[in-house]
């Protein structure tokens, strides 16, 4: 199991300031100032902007991001390694010199488990411990094994375990198949991004298993990366069909010759999507129970960052 990299799925958004500190703060030769002896008349130019002046934004966030650390009792260092960010880069955002993009933003909320809305509007998200995520989002393709491992995930975690189908189900009173012929697929993308909303608004703990193709939609993928700690789980396309048919569904090869080249397809095109989880999980070498303590571990070491408290 790795954590995958935020810098994998957009290296062309890593925000400039980090690259080249001294576009943020120009340096004193490059203010204008009046020669010896000139005299300024008022009012005929500005008075040049203090070296180091900062977007009252960008204060209001570093501002924001230092108060929930502290609360959290978390080192510089820990949330840095917490959120996939450098150091260095951490300290200027916090000093409000940073010109964080949307990317390395949405990681530090996450890491913060507090909202992009908080951290920009300069809240601190309150003086709450450091605790798990509040949902654990299962996502991938179908046969990957989100059903059973999200079971035995949420009995090691203590979290009930949800299908997100089934709360579709039960808030539409429809089987899914009813409803994609009834009312097509962007019905059904409707009521679970609704489906999914209810769960990270209900203020619950749980561990969810999505639909794979969920993260296609822009709104809901959105809510994954910001409000839950989003886990890819993944294996090899043979297993993907092997896994799927075992369980007596044969409609991803019915009347479909090249069944195995399209799922190849379908992976391939949403793996920009996945790749945004923050951990990975492949499950075809171990089984489920394996596979589940690994990823419970990984959940409980990202909750305890390294130098917590220190």
């Amino acid at each position: 199991m790795s954590e995958s990299s935020p810098s994998e799925s957009s290296p062309s958004e890593s925000s400039p300031s980090e690259n080249s500190p001294s576009e943020r703060s120009p340096s004193a030769a490059s203010t204008p100032h009046a020669a010896a002896g000139e005299r300024v008349s008022p009012g005929t130019s500005p008075a040049p902007a203090p070296e180091g002046a900062r977007h009252p934004l960008l204060s209001r966030l570093g501002a924001a991001v230092r108060a929930r650390r502290q609360a959290l009792g978390w080192t510089r260092q820990a949330l840095a390694h917490q959120a996939g960010l450098s150091l260095r880069f951490l300290a200027e955002v916090e000093s409000g010199q940073a010109n964080v993009s949307v990317i390395k933003l949405a990681d530090l909320a996450q890491a913060l488990n507090v909202s992009l809305t908080s951290l920009l509007s300069g809240e601190s998200g309150g003086g709450a411990a450091a605790s798990p995520p509040r949902v654990i989002a299962l996502v991938g393709l179908r046969g990957a094994g989100k059903s059973t491992l999200g079971r035995l995930l949420g009995q090691r975690l203590g979290a009930p375990f949800v299908e997100l189908d089934a709360l579709i189900q039960e808030a539409t009173g429809l089987a899914l198949a009813e409803l994609f012929e009834l009312h097509g697929e962007s019905y059904y993308r409707r009521a679970e991004r609704e489906a999914l909303e209810r769960i990270v608004n209900g203020g619950k703990s749980c561990v969810v298993a999505v639909s794979g193709g969920i993260v296609t939609d822009p709104q809901a993928l959105g809510l994954l990366r910001e409000r839950t700690l989003m886990v890819w789980i993944k294996t090899r396309p043979e297993q993907h069909m092997q896994r799927v048919e075992a369980q007596g569904d044969r409609r991803p090869m019915a009347n479909r010759p090249n069944a195995m080249a399209q799922l190849q397809g379908l992976l391939r095109a949403r793996t920009p999507y996945y790749r945004q989880a923050r951990l990975v999980l492949d499950t075809s070498a171990e089984p489920a129970d394996v596979c589940a303590e690994r990823l419970a571990e990984e959940i409980r070491r990202l909750t305890t960052p390294a130098g917590a408290g220190t």
